[in-house]
């Protein structure tokens, strides 16, 4: 059963230019194993846009409640390059508290846009 869909799309560049504005920025909304490919290898901003979209669509498909904390939700990859939702804390609760059992994420970027699309399954 799906309990919840979100979507969200993120301008690249305009998503680069915060990271660069706001010091820490990264560090606040992102897990070092988000934030690099590989120990010493920083993932691109168009990555990083994709992975932020992802969060912000698994709020939505949460209900987007308050009090949801950016670091309780990281993106991961398998090593077919496939995308995967690990989520703790905030997150984790909100999710046990609706019933979610498993998690599809699907990310993309192309022209200048990164997407994620996030569905919560019961």
């Amino acid at each position: 059963m799906i309990i919840g869909v979100g979507i969200d799309v993120a301008d690249i560049a305009r998503f680069g230019q915060s990271l660069e504005r706001t010091p820490g920025l990264a560090d606040r909304l992102f897990t070092e194993a988000e934030r690099n490919v590989r120990p010493g290898q920083p993932r691109g901003v168009a990555s990083l846009a994709a992975r932020f979209a992802a969060k912000e669509a698994l709020a939505k498909a949460l209900g987007a409640p308050g009090g949801l904390h950016w670091l309780d939700a990281e993106v991961t990859t398998e090593d077919s390059g496939r995308p995967l939702l690990a989520v703790t804390g905030t997150v984790a609760a909100r999710a046990a508290e609706l019933g979610v059992m498993h998690w599809h994420v699907s990310l993309s970027h192309d022209a200048g846009i990164a997407s994620a699309v996030v569905i919560a399954e019961g």
